[in-house]
C-alpha cells in the first residue's frame, strides 16, 4: 500500500477540519485589516453626515511615498477652506490610557493589556510627509492632526484636545471658521495629493506592511 492509499481515507474524513484551520489562519491575518477598514468607513460616514459637503472634501486611505523611499498610509485627509485635517482612525475596544507625550498608549480589555504606538506620534509622521508634498501650496499652520477612536472604547485618562471618541471630531473641525485656502488653490492641493497617492491595491498594502516591519526591526 502506498502513501496516497494510507492517507486518502483520512483526508476524506477530515477535509472539513483542514479547511477550518485554513479559514482560522486567514481570519487571524485579515481581522486587523478589516477592523481598520470598518473604522475608516465610520469616519467617512460621519464626515458626510456632519460636515458641509460644499466646504469639505475627504480623501480616504492615502498611501504616499516618503523621503526615505518608504511609504506612509494616511487614513483620511480632509480638505477645506479652513485648513487641512490629517485624520488617524483607531478601531479599538476596551479602556484606553494615554497622554500626548507618552511613546506608547495602553488598551485594556478585562484583565489583558496591550501596548500600541501613541497615535499622535504616528499621525505626526503622516502630517510631515503631507507637508513636504504640499510645501509650496500650504503653510504648516494650516494643517491639523486628529485622532478618532470608535465609540466602543472608553478613555480612562484625560486626552489631548485633538483626540476624540465617535463623531465628536466633527465638532472640532466645524470650530475652524477662518477661510485660509481659496477654492482654486484647494483644487490644486487635491490634484497634487491624488497624483502622488499610490494605487489602491493589495500590492501597495503589502509593500506598506513590509516597510513597517523593516522599520520596526531597525
Amino acid at each position: 500500500m502506498n502513501i496516497a492509499q494510507i492517507f486518502s481515507p483520512l483526508f476524506s474524513q477530515l477535509w472539513w477540519l483542514i479547511l477550518l484551520f485554513a479559514a482560522a489562519g486567514l481570519f487571524k491575518i485579515f481581522t486587523p485589516f478589516l477592523k481598520g477598514k470598518i473604522g475608516e468607513f465610520v469616519v467617512s460616514t460621519q464626515a458626510k453626515r456632519y460636515l458641509n459637503k460644499e466646504k469639505y472634501r475627504l480623501l480616504n486611505d492615502c498611501t504616499l511615498p516618503d523621503e526615505q523611499n518608504q511609504t506612509t498610509q494616511i487614513d483620511h485627509i480632509l480638505l477645506s477652506p479652513y485648513g487641512i485635517f490629517v485624520i488617524e482612525t483607531k478601531n479599538y475596544k476596551g479602556w484606553i490610557f494615554g497622554g500626548a507625550r507618552q511613546k506608547m498608549w495602553t488598551q485594556k480589555i478585562y484583565k489583558k493589556s496591550f501596548k500600541f504606538q501613541n497615535p499622535l506620534h504616528q499621525n505626526y509622521k503622516h502630517q510631515k510627509v503631507l507637508q513636504t508634498l504640499l510645501s509650496d501650496l500650504v503653510e504648516p499652520a494650516w494643517m491639523h492632526s486628529i485622532v478618532v477612536f470608535m465609540p466602543d472604547c472608553e478613555f480612562k485618562t484625560p486626552m489631548p484636545e485633538n483626540v476624540f471618541r465617535g463623531a465628536a471630531w466633527t465638532d472640532y473641525v466645524n470650530g475652524f471658521r477662518e477661510e485660509l485656502i481659496p477654492a482654486i488653490k484647494l483644487k490644486r492641493i487635491q490634484l497634487r495629493i491624488e497624483k502622488a497617492v499610490l494605487e489602491k491595491s493589495w500590492k501597495t498594502n503589502r509593500t506598506h506592511v513590509e516597510n513597517l516591519r523593516q522599520k520596526n526591526e531597525t
